[in-house]
């Protein structure tokens, strides 16, 4: 009679040849089963041969699973049919589930109830929409893996805390997800400290972060300090430092250094205009440090053909940086107005040239045809530099101002005239909200 443990022990010599054979089978497909050594594999080649199947299915290689062979030790029941039946149904693509799997093959192992159902109920209370689910996730397939009362929850608790509305933290996460893996002592408080060390206003800075969450990949030491060196090497001034982040910054995260000497050279060749004055038209219009050459040449073109002066257009140039992004029709149409209708010398234009910033149809035209009906005789910076309810009052003459200098024009601060308060639309807004009043990327 047999003893008691012969069956024990011929099951383990089955269960070993049984491996060795699952093995010989993956080495013949090409795929290296060292990893597998202390993971419990199927009873039959047949089971593991219809797991390889159902994954080249999906679109993955032997090179993909190469690269994670544990996902050969997940039960197709047990294991991928619900993760990827539910991956689906939150959203993903059928044709990119595989896609997912390759760049996220531990979710194989996840359990849908346990680990994945809690990370989309928690996305949903951030208010990340349903129907963005998928793209997140595909973005950041990582997510999933992540415990909630680890990074992702503290990450969000810091942004709200320094000002970042809670309603936008879903469009944040749906258009930069990555900061919710972010440790917020060691990459996203240090950053954050940073600008506001530049001056930057913590309630501007949020501002920026709701609408430019990427910001919040830059790296401090990597990028945006020797960014902000490099500002302060072409000369552009501390003091306004947090004026050109606020306007435009993407500044942070360029190949900067690169980008402004090609712009400070292409300056000084076809423009005319020193190292100095570049400094200048970066501090009030900082993104023309990545404006297309070709753009740039268009309305100097113009103007040179107008009969303006180059060191006139130059002038023009540093005085108005957005000169330089405005279309070329529009210009025309503009400057035809000026010298048919109004009449007016070139020098009114070389000295305000933001004449051709302003709307030929909703401001210029109107406006002027209310001067002329009155018979009104002003400089284009009284009746075109104001609000509507300004230019109102100034028509009345409810409100008298000496036409002495003429506002600093920065794109997206403040017109400050000489002497006087905050032109603005709205007078009761604070410092900061008009000196960083939201830009539109060029």
């Amino acid at each position: 009679m047999p003893s008691v443990t012969w069956g024990v022990v011929q099951g383990k010599k089955e269960k070993l040849v049984n491996r060795v054979k699952i093995c010989d089978y993956l080495k013949n497909l090409g795929i290296i089963p060292d990893e597998l050594e202390g993971l419990e594999l199927p009873s039959t080649v047949e089971v593991m041969e219809e797991r390889v199947v159902f994954l080249q299915k999906l679109g993955l290689t032997v090179d993909d699973i190469n690269e994670y062979p544990l996902m050969l030790g997940c039960s197709m029941r047990k294991n991928m049919i619900p993760v990827l039946g539910y991956l689906e149904k939150i959203g993903i693509q059928k044709s990119k589930l595989g896609e997912f799997v390759k760049n996220y093959p531990q979710v194989l192992h996840a359990s849908v109830v346990v680990e994945l159902m809690p990370v989309v109920k928690f996305l949903r209370g951030l208010d990340v929409e349903k129907q963005d689910l998928g793209y997140v996730l595909m973005k950041y397939p990582e997510l999933l893996g992540f415990k909630l009362e680890g990074t992702m929850s503290t990450s969000v608790a810091y942004l709200v805390s320094i000002g970042v509305s809670p309603r936008d933290i879903g469009p944040m996460v749906t258009q930069y997800p990555y900061f919710l893996g972010m440790r917020v002592g060691t990459v996203i408080k240090p950053l954050v400290d940073y600008l506001v060390s530049l001056g930057l206003p913590i309630k501007i800075l949020a501002r920026m972060l709701e609408k430019r969450a990427y910001i919040l990949g830059y790296d401090l030491e990597e990028t945006v300090k020797p960014n902000v060196d490099c500002l302060v090497s072409f000369g552009i001034r501390r003091e306004l430092l947090a004026l050109v982040i606020a306007q435009f910054p993407q500044i942070l995260g360029l190949p900067l250094k690169a980008k402004m000497s090609s712009q400070q050279y292409f300056f000084s060749l076809k423009l005319k205009i020193d190292p100095e004055g570049f400094a200048r038209v970066v501090e009030k219009m900082p993104q023309v440090v990545s404006l297309n050459q070709h753009v740039i040449l268009k309305p100097v073109e113009f103007l040179l053909r107008r009969g303006i002066p180059s060191a006139d257009v130059a002038n023009m140039v540093v005085k108005c940086p957005q000169l330089v992004a405005c279309r070329v029709e529009l210009m025309k149409n503009s400057y035809y107005f000026y010298k048919s209708e109004m009449g007016r010398p070139l020098k009114e234009l070389v000295e305000f040239p933001e004449y051709f910033t302003y709307s030929l149809e909703s401001r210029i035209k109107p406006r002027y045809q209310r001067l002329k009906s009155k018979g009104i005789r002003c400089s284009l910076n009284w009746f075109l530099n104001c609000s509507d309810q300004r230019f109102e009052e100034r028509l009345q003459g409810d409100y008298i101002e000496s036409e002495s200098l003429g506002p600093s024009f920065c794109m997206g601060g403040k017109l400050e005239l000489p002497g006087s308060e905050i032109v603005s639309d709205e007078e009761d807004e604070s410092d900061d909200e008009v000196l960083y009043s939201r830009t539109v990327s060029l």
